[in-house]
């Protein structure tokens, strides 16, 4: 007497949304721009304004861009916004910060942007591992945007998730 094994998991309504699936494709790129300041460290204008009209940043094209100074100097705001003027049209995003602070901002737009109205009274489950990097931030906001519409949300994978958020049963 064989007992068949059926995959519950398989036959479930259960969503799974993998952030790794809506990593946006592009090439990301540290800018640091120490290497046009007076000793790395001040600022001169117009120093600053022929180093940037002289710079090649063709080579950014379609990258995705985080401008930062890893030198003690104190940067105008100015200067990554003159920076940015240089970038339009040519890099597709750019931001002031780190990478993470970078793939955090992208992230950011592509969930504000997503469709998930498949996802209404459903039970998600928001895959936690992944081979790209998917900052922390991502998962907040994606668990955020899903929360009013979910019936429940778990984190990490179908046989072993942590529950995250159920909807209470209206009265």
């Amino acid at each position: 007497m064989s007992k068949e094994i059926i995959n519950r998991v398989a036959k479930s309504n259960l969503i799974t949304i993998n952030l790794e699936d809506y990593y946006p494709q592009g090439q990301r790129t540290h800018l640091d721009i120490k290497d046009w300041l007076d000793q790395e460290l001040v600022l001169k204008e117009n120093e600053f304004r022929e180093e940037l009209k002289s710079f090649d940043w063709s080579q950014y094209k379609n990258h995705f861009v985080a401008l930062h100074c890893s030198s003690n100097a104190i940067i105008p705001a100015w200067a990554y916004l003159l920076i940015q003027t240089h970038l339009h049209g040519i890099a597709k995003k750019v931001v002031v910060g780190s990478i993470e602070t970078l793939e955090s901002i992208i992230y950011d737009y592509t969930i504000e942007n997503l469709d998930l109205d498949y996802c209404k009274n459903k039970p998600v489950i928001v895959k936690g591992c992944s081979d790209k990097m998917v900052p922390q931030n991502a998962y907040v906001k994606l668990v955020n945007k899903l929360q009013p519409i979910a019936k429940s949300i778990m984190y990490g994978e179908a046989c072993s998730s942590v529950p995250l958020y159920k909807k209470r049963k209206e009265l």
